[in-house]
């Protein structure tokens, strides 16, 4: 089991890096519910000079069906000259689709996102390059003076009033790219560098990270150096708004090679049975009866099964079960899932009066 987790691991890291390459690749990872909004935190300071900040964001995790946080942190950029932009959540053909984030001269569109310290929509302007040297704006950038000279102040005139995750659909931000974002997509890109990609995987291991555990509130919010959740780290203020999951749907193309649901929770409603007609209304009152039953009987069944699910998550979560007795739980819930529902189509079949149209 082991072995399998850090394959399914090493390829989604594999498609990461690999369609983040160009500005408009679309991450094929879509999910029919939106993340929570931006947690509030403070940024913390800048371990050193040449240092650039990347903005923390939800990422989607397929194994637990559940969005979870990756903190901003400062990172070395990849090339003199290069920018980071950040990655973003997206309204698209019903689902919210993921873009990942890159680095390149430019920065380009990251869906009008308000990730604060510099980004604040469109653009960058917590510092920039001159003469091969990176100069920090001091008004938004957690710099030491002390120890890094290249700062200047200047302020732009911003008004940011929430803390939205995401662009378009219900409630989303509603902004397009601009012909300067356009431009800056066919500009050469870098995708996210070994560093990033290290505090993603830090970040998807713990399940304090995932917005089901904190209500969009996450432990740690930024770090100063990748992957060091202590040293510099810090937590969430508070939650950037309220966060009501729906389990109810199927996430979709990030799940593609898992189909099947993995608890009950996240089976769409049973649907009640039909009137039947034979032509015999004595006979269509006997079984009619007979469905109504059967139905309250699998219905039961279904709470009874779901509530021993739940039991399960709360107490791997309480006894911080390892990723290999999470998986283990996960597949005994699918299993247990997937028989449920076929004994249940195969009882409602077997109870359906012979004759009955369909």
């Amino acid at each position: 089991m082991r072995k399998i987790a850090a394959l399914r691991w090493l390829f989604f890291v594999l498609i990461l890096l690999t369609l983040s390459a160009a500005a408009s690749a679309q991450v094929r990872i879509s999910v029919a519910f939106g993340p929570p909004a931006l947690p509030i935190y403070d940024q913390p300071i800048c371990p050193g000079d040449g240092y650039l900040w990347t903005p923390g964001y939800w990422a989607w995790d397929p194994d637990f069906d559940d969005y979870y946080w990756v903190p901003g942190t400062w990172v070395l950029a990849p090339e003199v000259g290069f920018f980071w932009t950040p990655p973003y959540w997206g309204w698209a053909d019903g689902a919210f689709v993921f873009y990942d984030g890159y680095w390149g001269p430019n920065v380009g569109f990251y869906g009008g996102i308000a990730y604060g310290f510099g980004y604040f929509g469109f653009g960058f302007v917590g510092g920039r390059w001159d003469g091969g040297h990176f100069f920090y704006n001091r008004t938004y950038a957690n710099i030491d003076v002390v120890n890094i000279h290249n700062v200047y102040n200047e302020t732009v005139n911003v008004n940011v009033n929430n803390h939205v995750s995401y662009n378009g659909g219900p409630g989303g931000v509603d902004a397009h790219p601009r012909p300067q974002d356009e431009a800056a997509a066919r500009d050469r890109h870098v995708g996210p560098v070994a560093a990033q990609t290290q505090q993603i995987q830090a970040a998807r291991g713990n399940p304090e990270f995932r917005a089901n555990n904190n209500h969009g509130r996450p432990p740690v919010a930024a770090t100063a150096r990748p992957g060091d959740f202590r040293s510099g780290a810090v937590a969430a203020r508070e939650a950037g708004g309220e966060y009501h999951p729906n389990r109810n749907v199927q996430p979709r193309g990030g799940n593609e090679g898992r189909g099947a649901p993995n608890d009950v929770r996240d089976l769409p409603p049973a649907e009640r049975p039909g009137p039947p007609n034979t032509g015999d209304a004595k006979q269509d009152k006997k079984v009619q009866k007979q469905q109504e039953k059967l139905y309250n009987q699998q219905q039961k069944e279904r709470q009874n099964l779901q509530q021993q699910q739940e039991k399960e998550h709360q107490q791997a979560e309480k006894n911080h079960a390892t990723q290999e007795q999470r998986q283990q739980m996960e597949q005994r819930h699918q299993q247990q899932t997937q028989q449920m529902q076929q004994r249940h189509s195969e009882e409602m079949q077997r109870a359906a009066p012979a004759g009955r149209p369909r």
